[in-house]
Parts: C-alpha cells; structure tokens; sequence
C-alpha cells in the first residue's frame, strides 16, 4: 500500500495565527501555493487558502491587509496521518471537495501536505508509464508477427 508518507511534500511553507494577511498571501504568490497551514509551535491550528482570501475580500485590499491570519483561517481543518493510505486519502480529498490535506502526527505537529497537483503529477507519471508499457507490448507484438 502506498501511504501518504510516500506522496506528501516535506517542504512546507507555514504562517502563524499572528501574521498578517499580507505576509501570508505574499507566501502563496511568490510560492506558486493555493494552501497555507496555520502552525503554533509546529502544530496545526488552521488552514489559509487562496481561496479563504477571495472568499473575505482581502486578497489586494490594502485596509484588510493588516488583518490576522486567525481572522480568515479554517479553524480544525481536516488532516490525515502519514499512515493513512493514498487511495483513502484521494477519496477523502474528492467527497469532500479538498484542494489539500495536511499531514500530522498523532500529537498534531504537522509533517507533510497533499495536495490536488501532487495527485494530478502523480496521475501524469503513471500514465506515460503504462503509455510506455503499451508501446513495448506493441513493439513485441509487432516483432513476434515478422
């Protein structure tokens, strides 16, 4: 079985609760992010995603700029555990219609995230790999007919 231990990205980009909105969607862009866990003292408290800012009007408003990411963030979100099977977590992220789920431990310090394009990245290389066993099975094909 492949968990998300194998599949989550390690080099997370985080913000804390005190920041402001400013920073956190400097993150996103410069990042080429759409998903921001929330961490007090490396534990998950929250989740800001781009789509959190849109949904506020902060995204470009420079009054709101100054806001705390505590103010916008999902308070709770959803994580699973580096255990937790790949297929379980796909099914997970499309009942529920997540972009990402963040990976934590059992004590809650967060260790990974999983999100839609490492899916989307994975679903490319496994099919150019059965693209490519499709093309040797022809090959041999074609050769056993000559």
């Amino acid at each position: 079985m492949i968990s998300v231990a194998d599949f989550m990205t390690r080099d997370l980009v985080t913000v804390r609760e005190s920041d402001d909105l400013a920073l956190a969607e400097s993150l996103l862009k410069l990042g080429g992010i759409r998903h921001l866990p929330v961490v007090r003292e490396r534990k998950l408290v929250g989740l800001l995603t781009q789509r959190d800012l849109l949904r506020s009007g902060q995204a470009g408003a420079p009054a709101a700029r100054d806001r705390a990411v505590s103010e916008v963030m999902t308070r709770e979100p959803v994580a699973v555990r580096p255990g937790t099977g790949l297929a379980h977590a796909a099914r997970l992220m499309l009942e529920r219609k997540f972009g990402c789920l963040p990976v934590c431990e059992d004590d809650g310090l967060l260790v990974g995230i999983v999100t839609e394009a490492d899916f989307v990245r994975f679903a490319a290389d496994v099919v150019r790999d059965l693209d490519l066993v499709s093309e040797a099975v022809k090959a041999r094909d074609r050769a056993g007919q000559a």
